[in-house]
């Protein structure tokens, strides 16, 4: 029988993190979207970052998986979700459907939840960027510029990675 709620009731306590999804958004003029953190973030606060954020129950709602598998309920597609919706509430754009993996991190925030952490390049689709309340600023940067900016870590890495990917195929 499939469950008919989320529960945590039988989940095991040393096995379980937030799930955060961040994505690279690359724009054709080779230029990649980073957002500045505001300074009340519990974790890098002030610091540029990428677009994303934290997976939700109420993204998996029982009586709407995309299919049952034996008494398993499938959400396909639930991390392309996941990011469509934070870039646009967190940037107001679209981006194209194809998500390319970039890399992971597991990390233990300051509060000390532990977070599993995939990040993904996509290209822009359309829309201008108006930023929510929960940053300051944004920049579309390139390789090189995202050097002059106080970026969380690793995202320099990741925008060079992104634009990489996106130039060497053109």
């Amino acid at each position: 029988m499939p469950a008919n709620r989320i529960s945590l009731d039988n989940a095991k306590k040393d096995k379980l993190f937030y799930f955060v999804s961040n994505v690279i958004i690359y724009r054709n003029d080779g230029r990649c979207l980073i957002l500045k953190r505001s300074d009340f973030e519990k974790v890098h606060p002030g610091k540029y970052c990428v677009p994303g954020g934290k997976f939700e129950w109420s993204m998996l709602p029982v009586n709407k998986p995309t299919r049952i598998n034996g008494d398993v309920l499938d959400y396909e597609n639930a991390v392309e979700a996941l990011l469509r919706r934070e870039v646009m509430e967190e940037a107001s754009i679209e981006i194209e459907e194809k998500l390319y993996y970039i890399n992971s991190v597991a990390f233990i925030r300051p509060d000390g939840i532990p977070v599993v952490m995939l990040k993904f390049a996509a290209k822009y689709k359309s829309g201008n960027v108006v930023i929510s309340k929960d940053f300051t600023d944004y920049r579309w940067v390139d390789k090189k510029e995202v050097l002059a900016f106080d970026c969380i870590k690793g995202v320099p890495e990741e925008i060079r990675k992104t634009i990489d990917l996106f130039t060497k195929n053109k």
